[in-house]
């Protein structure tokens, strides 16, 4: 709901800033969703007139018109409007204004004529979105006023209102809030309510169930035409269009106390108004102008040949008021809120009026709002209004009464209030206290207060206006040592913070599958169906079936993980597990890169080794994989990575080689936090040498790196391999060996390492490789 800030101060005298309005909102309960400033305050911009305007000798599309601003001197300006005629008032941006986006203005010659400044649209002035030539004001409008004058700056808070206080939405509803929490005095409108009648003929209703009371007033003679400056500007700030007075002035109460108003054409309503339900499929075009095919259960107003109105939601477009529209009949009812909420919904049709309906209108404000309404419409559109207002049906009660035992409500606050403090809010926001004896007192609740209905709900009240930080904290516990499961935890979350740092995704699958082959699994006892008969041995099949979904969906390049349990028939039931998958192109092309390559077992590997740095790498068999490698920390089996067959890869839709892993998380944890460690960063500079070795086709490299690092060299800070090459035919190099490059890194902390240093490290482990793997060097 938006409120307007200069409304609000009609009814309450609010000083404080808009800052401070948003927190005492907010600290009522409120929720403040946004501040708009809206108007067009810009020094140098006046209301002009046109006085003349002839065609632009160089330019066709431009005219140039001679214009008074007030000033006793008009002034030349050259326009590319079409829309105005001479006599017409605009708004002109004279020489030294600076318009929305950095838009200086100055004397300057377009086309060769010279120009004084710029007749302005509604969306240079940020008074529209968009704007089809310039802004034609009212003839009333004063020439040399201020274009502020004219559009004050006005400030609007949208707020979010929580369906049980309807209360709030009104202007009168925030400013008593505002009242209540601020001692401000409040001044609200004097209205006087109108008397009733009962007249069957004019008005019934037939189902009570939907409308507990139903008023219409008639109103002869009124002259439709435009509303006045203020009403316009009022509901645009708001959000609403100017339809005309006698419309503008429902939307106008309705924004102003909360009741929904409707005004009908007289002239088109043929015999008494009735509240009933729909008829089998009966057709209603409302005024939005879409048709609807109605519901036995929905509420409408008709009269004795069709429906007028869908009740509480909106009127129809054969019944509205228009320019030719004499005589109108002023609705004004109370309607069931559940009965309003089905309709919209079921229709798929909501308006400001349903809104207020579904949350329950204040049943005391019927017939006030009724007479605020006819006031202003005698005063803006003239007539003659019927004395008495017919009335149907009776109001739901207006007050209630609720005990509140002063002793209860400090005990369950928890803070020493005395009894005239207990009193004082309650007083504030409405409520009358009937009777009290020092330990209870009964409080008469006023109608818009609907809420309030047993004791708890006016000791909310209490500290809602006391203040909730009155309210000391206390400890009830002491903080708890942590745990293993804590640690699991928080080691769990760095795992899934680190991948998805590298570029993974995190997915989450069934742990219900359909049964395995053999009998090393847990069956599920009832089934919903033979695809979810079991409890996963491996997280690798929902994975694939992820990466298949999102390679359908287009994704070139898929990452993704997944952190869960495994379960088998075995001791040791459920195993915390992490499982990876990857496929596509390592990044996504662009104009410097076409092709980037695509994600492989060596990027498997450096991500299985950013979460487990001292992991080691075996080659094995597995069905499940073209090239498997067993994971190891320590000597420890982790899981299982791999590179899928290009069978495989292609019932998975894959067009790139597609890797997986599978590891025991707890086992990735362990060398997680072992291996967490912070060094500074390098002082002194590293020397790298290249080695070129010939070993046997079958000796891997992890062989080679684990000699190399069970060497403890105590400056070597790292090495790599780069180059790998082999001859099947045996003309360069026999089929049974390789030749393998790597590189060797070696830095001290301490100190530029010399040449002879390096040397005599390269061939200690030169001589370790030879004696223990036999590997002979290339100089």
């Amino acid at each position: 709901m938006k409120i307007s800030l200069s409304w609000l101060k009609e009814y309450v005298p609010y000083s404080g800033t808009v800052e401070e309005l948003d927190a005492l909102l907010t600290r009522a309960g409120l929720e403040v969703a946004s501040i708009e400033t809206r108007g067009a305050d810009f020094p140098n911009v006046v209301v002009a007139q046109i006085l003349e305007s002839n065609p632009h000798p160089n330019a066709d599309r431009l005219s140039v018109c001679r214009v008074d601003d007030g000033s006793g001197h008009p002034r030349q300006i050259v326009c590319g409007a079409k829309n105005y005629k001479v006599g017409d008032k605009v708004p002109l941006a004279l020489p030294g204004a600076v318009l929305p986006g950095d838009f200086k203005i100055k004397v300057g010659k377009l086309r060769g004529v010279e120009s004084e400044g710029m007749l302005c649209s509604a969306k240079e002035l940020l008074l529209a979105a968009d704007a089809d030539g310039l802004l034609i004001l009212s003839p009333e409008t004063e020439v040399g006023s201020p274009i502020s004058k004219v559009f004050p700056p006005e400030t609007v808070f949208e707020i979010e209102i929580t369906s049980n206080r309807p209360d709030w939405l009104s202007h009168v509803g925030i400013a008593r809030e505002i009242s209540a929490n601020t001692d401000l005095a409040l001044a609200v409108p004097e209205i006087t309510p109108p008397a009733t009648h009962e007249d069957a003929a004019a008005a019934r209703i037939d189902d009570l169930t939907g409308c507990l009371f139903y008023t219409v007033r008639r109103i002869r003679g009124v002259k439709i035409g435009p509303s006045p400056e203020w009403l316009v500007r009022r509901l645009e700030s708001l959000g609403l269009r100017s339809i005309n007075n006698v419309v503008d002035i429902t939307n106008y109460v309705m924004m102003e106390l909360g009741q929904p108003l409707h005004a009908f054409d007289a002239a088109k309503v043929s015999g008494g108004m009735v509240v009933r339900r729909a008829l089998p499929s009966e057709a209603f075009r409302a005024l939005d102008g879409r048709d609807y095919s109605l519901r036995t259960s929905d509420l409408v107003i008709a009269d004795a040949s069709r429906a007028l109105a869908l009740a509480g939601v909106m009127g129809g477009e054969e019944s509205g008021v228009t320019e030719a529209t004499t005589d109108i009949l002023l609705e004004s009812a109370y309607f069931d809120p559940p009965t309003v909420r089905a309709t919209a919904r079921g229709l798929d049709l909501s308006s400001d009026s349903s809104y207020r309906f579904e949350r329950g209108v204040n049943p005391a404000g019927v017939l006030p709002a009724s007479a605020r309404a006819t006031q202003l419409i005698l005063e803006l559109a003239g007539g003659t209004a019927d004395e008495s207002v017919v009335a149907a049906g009776k109001l739901p009660p207006l007050e209630w009464s609720v005990a509140l035992r002063y002793e209860r409500c400090r005990d369950l606050l928890g803070i020493a209030l005395t009894n005239e403090e207990i009193d004082a809010p309650l007083l504030k926001l409405g409520l009358e206290k009937n009777f009290g004896d020092g330990e209870s007192a009964t409080w008469r609740v006023p109608a818009f207060r609907g809420d309030l209905g047993r004791d708890v709900d006016l000791i909310e009240e209490v500290i809602r206006l006391v203040g909730i930080e009155r309210i000391a904290g206390k400890v009830t516990g002491g903080p708890a040592q942590t745990s293993a499961a804590d640690a699991a935890y928080d080691a769990a979350m760095d795992v899934r913070r680190t991948l998805s740092g590298i570029g993974y995704s995190e997915a989450r699958t069934s742990t219900l599958v359909a049964k395995p082959p053999g009998d090393d699994f847990l069956a599920v006892r009832n089934p919903l169906g033979e695809e979810q008969s079991a409890l996963r041995t491996s997280m690798l099949g929902g994975l694939f079936s992820a990466l298949r979904r999102n390679l359908n969906c287009g994704a070139e390049s898929v990452r993704l993980f997944e952190v869960g349990r495994l379960f088998a028939n075995a001791d040791e039931e459920e195993v915390p597990s992490l499982a990876l998958i990857a496929t596509g192109p390592r990044s996504p092309r662009t104009w410097r890169d076409a092709e980037s390559g695509a994600i492989d077992l060596f990027e498997l590997r450096g991500v299985i080794e950013a979460l487990a740095p001292k992991v080691k790498f075996v080659k094995i068999e597995d069905a499940r994989f073209g090239l498997a490698l067993e994971v190891r920390i320590g000597d420890f089996v982790a899981g299982i990575a791999g590179q899928l067959s290009p069978a495989a890869a292609r019932e998975l839709d894959a067009r790139a080689p597609v890797v997986a892993a599978e590891l025991r998380l707890d086992a990735v944890q362990a060398a997680w936090l072992a291996a967490r460690t912070f060094v500074p960063s390098p002082k002194f500079p590293a020397i790298t040498r290249d080695i070129a070795a010939l070993l046997p086709r079958a000796l891997g490299f992890g062989e080679v790196e684990r000699v190399v690092r069970e060497a403890r060299e105590p400056l070597l800070a790292g090495l790599a391999p780069f180059d790998i090459f082999t001859d099947d035919s045996g003309m360069k190099l026999a089929a049974d060996r390789k030749s393998l490059a790597f590189s060797l890194t070696f830095r001290s902390p301490e100190r530029t390492l010399t040449a002879d240093e390096v040397n005599a490290a390269c061939d200690r482990l030169r001589g370790r490789l030879r004696e223990q793997l036999g590997i002979e060097f290339r100089e």
